[in-house]
């Protein structure tokens, strides 16, 4: 019974041995390029859904309409994309780009934060993107609570708004 569990685990470890030799460099660079594509493309929808939320919320708010159907769709699209774009964010950051955590543990934080273009990668981007996140989420659900139709178009306009400036601010726009 032991020498056939030993003969089991031999054979996982053989299994994730091929996997290792799989997964080479090449298929690295393959990965963090498509998820690099898919985020880089996944930031325009939560741009254009941001400002249609925004400015609905906005006249909504201002001429003091019901808070419909429509409304909350919008709004958790908006959530729902920025929450996309995080988890992709997180995948490049962690696993496959050279400029996020790979940058400080290759240089240090002490170099990465004299060197302007890692810095923003390593630290500035994913900081106000996790921020952006928060506020985003914290801005749905208290606009979701909120009794009256009004405020619920008022938070989602000021949260949101706040959501979006951050965004703006730290999209690689030269990319």
């Amino acid at each position: 019974m032991l020498q056939i569990f030993h003969q089991d685990n031999f054979s996982f470890s053989q299994n994730i041995c091929s996997f290792e030799k799989f997964y080479t460099k090449k298929t690295k660079f393959i990965m963090y390029n498509s998820t690099l594509l898919i985020h880089s493309w996944a930031r325009w929808l939560v741009l254009i859904l941001g400002v249609v939320v925004i400015l609905k919320s906005l006249f909504a708010w201002l001429g003091q309409k019901k808070y419909e159907k429509l409304d909350n769709i919008l709004g958790a699209s908006f959530v729902g994309f920025m929450h996309l774009q995080l988890l992709l964010g997180l995948l490049l950051y962690f696993v496959l780009s050279p400029v996020g955590l790979q940058a400080i543990q290759n240089s240090g934080m002490k170099a990465v934060m004299k060197d302007s273009n890692l810095r923003f990668w390593a630290v500035e981007h994913i900081t106000v993107m996790i921020l952006a996140v928060v506020l985003a989420q914290v801005g749905r659900s208290l606009a979701k609570k909120a009794s009256v139709d009004v405020a619920k178009h008022k938070k989602s306009f000021m949260f949101f708004t706040i959501t979006l400036v951050l965004v703006l601010s730290r999209i690689p726009w030269d990319r």
